[in-house]
């Protein structure tokens, strides 16, 4: 990307040295991985490179990472534009339930939200009477009712008794709470009382973080907003006590930085909004990969992409319909509803760190549990001794113990061998080769489901998508996991281990405002709606101004949630008749043409999520919604990434791989920088590059595309057959086999 552009992009902020500052970072904390990518503005060029993440502070792996991908570009931190932060802390402690100590100040009458919650049972209990509701994040004794009352309308019933607030606050002070949400009856309509307490709070107790339903969750329905704002209390002090270690050794090792915290939604915030918004936070790192998704399809053409991300701990899926990542109003985290914009990529426990286990039964079962980084699998030889899909593929030879993570670290087959034999194989009467061809078999069966319910399950074709892989299990995964899906095409990106890092650096500045209008159809005039549309598109443009995000760059976008009357649930639809980007306004100007299109395209909407629209049903209008966007410099991936000379047989090794059903095959092993574009690569082969390797099964194969993809279709049956290898990696065939296998 050249200057001009890069000037152009971010407007006239006079605090950037243009001279200087022509780098960006991204980085993403994963389970075991961290991942960093450096784009370089000026010539497009994209670095990328990988560390061990480390459990017990968080932050020094980042710095390492930092440290070590500046070196390599051989530049400083005075270069870097702004460095977007995903991180799994947040997501972290709200699965192994280590936030703050919270407490919940309400209305009287309503401290059992949390316990009653929706009266429905989770889906995996509908027939099992043992399953139930996780417990709630704040237990009774901590839920506390001040007086005071707010209607439906926002008029004050009864004001609020501040005696009561400080006997809560008390209380709450002796308990020693660390974090104290404030969610008040009806605090959207009017949010005057919140604050007040929030004032208490504040004298009487300074050292905890207080959160507002009225500003974490500003929309109607009790329970959702309560439950988000607790979850952002529970992870306040957790997230800000990294944040701020994080740029206090930051400042201290590198120097200043634009550090930016990647957001659920796709969006970047700002350290001191992240650390007031920690419920933000949570799952943000795979809406990293969902939007780079988005972008590679962009590029090639691809409208509808499943994207899948298997790493050391986690497989997460994400869709890509008509070129876009679906973003969901409200989403659902470890039982617990949160109302904020998200991504919809869904998780399942299956990483490359997934533990391998036979059950009292005799079945084997892979994960959810996952050696994570530390011991991290057997073969990393770091204390691990559990069996895990990363060992299993070592020990079938699709992974290469002398180059990975680019020969940085060197893995132990011997001690796969053993952990395998040791955890499965011996229980279950089989052969190490067995045990591990087993184990990657059922971690397979847990993906495809996986992809089933985001897809078959919410009335999509699977076979009407290409699957794109990334992460640094994916592509070993990838091509075997359409072959049970029935797609046809595979894709596999340039830097595609780093691939949510580098997604981090493709979003924009991202804010969400939400109000609750509650107007039916006949209400629904178009001065009523400009009056609501005006004030939150007021709060979305001091935002942007208050983060000095150049005006050329400044883009609100307008939607509503509309419904059915008598509907429950809505559905949320980009508002007026040219979509919902607004760029550059300054107040809202709503026409009856808005009106009418927006409700026609909530019929449309509704009928192709549920299979019903009826125009002549009335609706209403229940959200509005204004999401302020600050635009960040385009992407540009040069063409012809690998334009060097055609690699040739010469330069590619031969090595015994196992592919079920036929067992160990000779296979052809290239490196991937090595390749040049239009290779076709024919199966069974692998393709390694420093922190991945591509699995192509015999009947597939790939070419190599001018943006470096490797694509990778089903081939028509040539008749020749590889050279099998018995199970001891012994050749069966004679040498001239294994010559014709890589001629």
């Amino acid at each position: 990307m050249s200057s001009r552009s890069v000037r152009r992009a971010n407007g006239n902020r006079g605090t950037v040295n243009r001279k200087k500052r022509y780098l960006r970072m991204g980085i993403d904390v994963g389970g075991t991985f961290t991942d960093l990518v450096l784009i370089d503005d000026r010539i497009g060029e994209i670095r990328y490179t990988k560390t061990l993440t480390t459990p017990g502070d968080l932050a020094e792996g980042v710095l390492t990472g930092m440290e070590k991908i500046l070196r390599q570009a051989g530049a400083s931190i005075e270069a870097v534009e702004y460095v977007v932060h995903g991180t799994t802390i947040g997501t972290n402690a709200l699965i192994e339930r280590k936030g703050s100590r919270v407490g919940l100040i309400t209305t009287e009458g309503f401290r059992d939200v949390l316990e009653i919650a929706r009266i429905e049972r989770p889906d995996a209990g509908l027939y099992d009477m043992t399953v139930d509701l996780p417990d709630p994040l704040v237990p009774r004794y901590l839920r506390l009712e001040v007086s005071e009352r707010v209607a439906a309308d926002g008029s004050v019933i009864r004001p609020l008794e501040e005696a009561s607030v400080r006997r809560a606050v008390e209380q709450l002070k002796l308990e020693q709470v660390e974090a104290i949400a404030v969610c008040l009856l009806f605090s959207f309509r009017s949010p005057g009382n919140e604050q007040k307490v929030r004032k208490i709070c504040r004298e009487l107790l300074p050292e905890a973080s207080v959160s507002l339903s009225s500003e974490i969750a500003p929309e109607f329905r009790e329970y959702e907003r309560t439950s988000t704002t607790v979850i952002n209390a529970y992870l306040s002090p957790v997230t800000e006590r990294y944040l701020s270690t994080l740029v206090e050794k930051l400042e201290a090792r590198l120097g200043t930085v634009d550090l930016r915290i990647m957001q659920a939604s796709g969006g970047s915030m700002t350290v001191p909004t992240a650390k007031s918004h920690a419920v933000h936070m949570v799952n943000s790192g795979p809406a990293g990969g969902a939007l780079a998704t988005a972008l590679f399809g962009r590029l090639i053409g691809e409208s509808k992409l499943i994207g899948v991300d298997m790493g050391g701990t986690s497989f997460d899926i994400g869709l890509i319909v008509d070129g876009r990542p679906r973003v969901r109003a409200e989403s659902e985290f470890e039982g617990f509803p949160v109302k904020i914009p998200s991504i919809d990529v869904q998780g399942i426990g299956a990483g490359g760190g997934s533990i391998a286990w036979v059950d009292p039964g005799g079945a084997l079962n892979v994960g959810p549990e996952s050696a994570g980084a530390d011991p991290g699998p057997a073969c990393y030889g770091l204390g691990g001794s559990l069996a895990t899909v990363t060992d299993a593929n070592l020990v079938l030879g699709r992974l290469n113990a002398d180059y990975f993570l680019g020969a940085e670290l060197s893995l132990d087959l011997a001690a796969a061998r053993r952990a395998i034999e040791v955890r499965v194989a011996d229980p279950l009467g089989l052969t190490v080769e067995q045990a591990a061809s087993g184990i990657l078999r059922v971690v397979n069966a847990n993906m495809v489901r996986g992809i089933g319910v985001n897809t078959t399950e919410k009335g999509y074709d699977v076979r009407e998508f290409s699957l794109l892989a990334f992460g640094g299990a994916g592509p070993l995964h990838a091509v075997e996991l359409a072959q049970d899906l029935g797609i046809q095409r595979v894709i596999i990106p340039p830097y595609c281990s780093v691939f949510s890092a580098l997604g981090a650096v493709a979003s924009e500045v991202r804010h969400d405002y939400v109000l609750t209008a509650a107007l039916s159809e006949q209400a629904a005039t178009p001065a009523a709606l400009q009056e609501r549309f005006k004030a939150l598109m007021a709060k979305a443009a001091a935002q942007l101004e208050a983060e000095r995000v150049p005006a050329r760059a400044r883009v609100l976008e307008l939607s509503a949630d509309l419904r059915y009357e008598g509907q429950s649930y809505e559905l949320t639809i980009p508002f007026g008749k040219a979509g919902s980007t607004r760029a550059r306004a300054t107040e809202a100007r709503v026409t009856p043409e808005d009106v009418s299109k927006t409700i026609d395209g909530f019929h449309e909407l509704h009928r192709r999520v549920y299979a019903y629209g009826d125009p002549d049903e009335r609706v209403e209008f229940i959200n509005l919604r204004v999401t302020a966007i600050g635009r960040v410099p385009p992407l540009t991936l040069a063409r012809s990434r690998y334009p060097g000379r055609k690699a040739s047989a010469a330069s590619s090794r031969v090595r015994p791989v196992h592919f079920q059903p036929r067992g160990f095959l000779s296979t052809r092993i290239w490196r991937r920088p090595e390749l040049h574009t239009g290779q076709r690569l024919p199966g069974p082969c692998l393709i390694e590059e420093s922190t991945s390797t591509t699995v192509i099964p015999p009947g597939w194969g790939a070419k190599l595309d001018k943006y470096g993809n490797l694509i990778i279709e089903q081939q028509a049956r040539s008749g020749r057959r590889p050279a099998p290898w018995a199970a001891d990696g012994r050749r069966k065939s004679k040498l001239k086999a294994v010559r014709r296998v890589a001629s």
